[in-house]
């Protein structure tokens, strides 16, 4: 599988001068946590703007009202190309720690997260996780949701992904 054939379609964009206020009340209205940035022009870069960059701006004494969604968002955020294998973007957002980004090829033309990935794939089967304690079978239930997971059997590269 593919970031096309998992990706949501359906992009809800702000604008770089609107405000925090006004990207706040755009993520309730579409009920999304993440707006992508349109760009100022062709050969500039999309940027991503989510519901924590707002809060820890808030929190950090920015004026909601009077603070531009272009001061705090992420710009240029990290593409994923339309063709890259879903094994791939996973990899991806683990090492980069994001959970969401647009997918791109000349375009915006969607955007792909960790819940596409979990709810749209099958990409991990019960042969692909392992359990790396040993002493699986002499630990309670919720103390097993604290140890380490590992996905195994990923190889390769990042052949089709970019930054901007």
């Amino acid at each position: 599988m593919k970031a096309t054939d998992i990706m949501t379609s359906k992009v809800v964009t702000i604008d770089g001068l609107a405000t925090l206020t006004e990207a706040a009340r755009v993520m309730k209205q579409h009920h999304v946590k993440t707006l992508i940035v349109d760009r100022t022009s062709e050969q500039d870069a999309y940027g991503i703007v989510t519901a924590t960059d707002i809060s820890q701006a808030i929190a950090n004494g920015k004026d909601p009202a009077m603070t531009y969604v272009g001061e705090i968002m992420t710009q240029p955020c990290i593409v994923v190309n339309p063709d890259l294998a879903v094994e791939h973007i996973a990899r991806l957002f683990a090492q980069a720690k994001i959970r969401i980004a647009p997918v791109i090829k000349d375009k915006l033309l969607g955007v792909v997260s960790l819940s596409d990935i979990i709810t749209k794939t099958n990409c991990l089967t019960s042969n692909q996780v392992k359990f790396r304690s040993e002493r699986t079978s002499e630990l309670p239930v919720d103390e097993l949701i604290d140890q380490e997971w590992e996905v195994v059997d990923w190889e390769g590269e990042y052949d089709n992904w970019c930054s901007g």
